[in-house]
């Protein structure tokens, strides 16, 4: 019979629980700042981010470290990933594609953070489906994920995005199209991955991931585990990449306890 564990094990195995609960319920409260906006209910106002610049103690550090280690996956040959594996800094990104914010980092911010961090081995990016908004969003991101089975997930990322597209719009015969003009050579393939047990997998995984850690709204984004709500100006998200860089240095050198 299995023995059980001790009181000094049982305890450690509390404290992990408590500081990962606590870590989730901090991650919520920031990514849920994020105004109404954000969730494109036709509001005007800008999403919010959680700050980049303040002073960060110890015991939020580790906060940050936890998160960054729980959601940052860096698989070879991740095809939702731009960026070596081990880059210093990990930029998580979980979005809709019905989400015009999501679309606007798309096209302003995220090719200045690639051509000045990502090429520079500095930063990598993780892209995660996270559908809010019905059958069109869920339907979409499977085509993205099936895009990405030959190789043209950023391309097909990048056509979803190249405007703000809803409904009709990304009924799967328009997918099929979107998904020719990024590049996609086989569209029977792409057709039976969209509709695959496997895309309903790799979609479900990034949803409750990011319900887990209590995401709210698109687009939410975790900078080495420190989030950042909303599609912020490409200096926001420029200045936590280089923070958390300074931060990986500083301990890859040895000035980090």
């Amino acid at each position: 019979m299995p023995t059980s564990a001790s009181p000094t094990r049982k305890l450690a195995a509390l404290g992990a629980v408590i500081a990962l609960v606590v870590a989730v319920v901090a991650l919520g409260i920031a990514v849920g700042k994020a105004v109404e906006g954000s969730r494109d209910t036709g509001g005007t106002g800008e999403p919010q981010a959680a700050s980049t610049a303040a002073e960060v103690d110890g015991a939020q550090q580790k906060m940050f470290d936890d998160l960054a280690a729980r959601t940052s996956r860096r698989e070879d040959g991740d095809p939702l990933a731009l960026g070596t594996k081990d880059a210093p800094v990990v930029l998580v990104e979980y979005a809709d594609y019905q989400c015009s914010f999501c679309g606007r980092f798309t096209r302003e911010t995220q090719p200045a953070l690639v051509e000045k961090y990502v090429d520079a081995g500095t930063l990598r990016i993780e892209f995660r489906n996270f559908p809010l908004y019905g059958a069109d969003s869920e339907r979409a991101a499977r085509a993205s994920w099936a895009a990405g089975q030959q190789g043209r997930f950023w391309q097909m990322h990048d056509e979803l995005y190249a405007e703000t597209r809803k409904g009709d719009a990304l009924a799967e015969d328009k997918l099929v199209d979107l998904a020719r003009a990024g590049g996609v050579r086989d569209i029977e393939k792409f057709r039976t991955d969209m509709r695959s047990p496997a895309a309903e997998r790799a979609l479900k995984k990034d949803q409750e991931e990011g319900y887990q850690l209590g995401v709210q709204s698109t687009p939410s984004f975790l900078v080495n585990g420190r989030p950042v709500a909303g599609a912020q100006p490409t200096e926001v998200f420029a200045q936590a990449v280089r923070d958390a860089a300074a931060t990986a240095k500083k301990r890859s050198e040895g000035g980090a306890k």
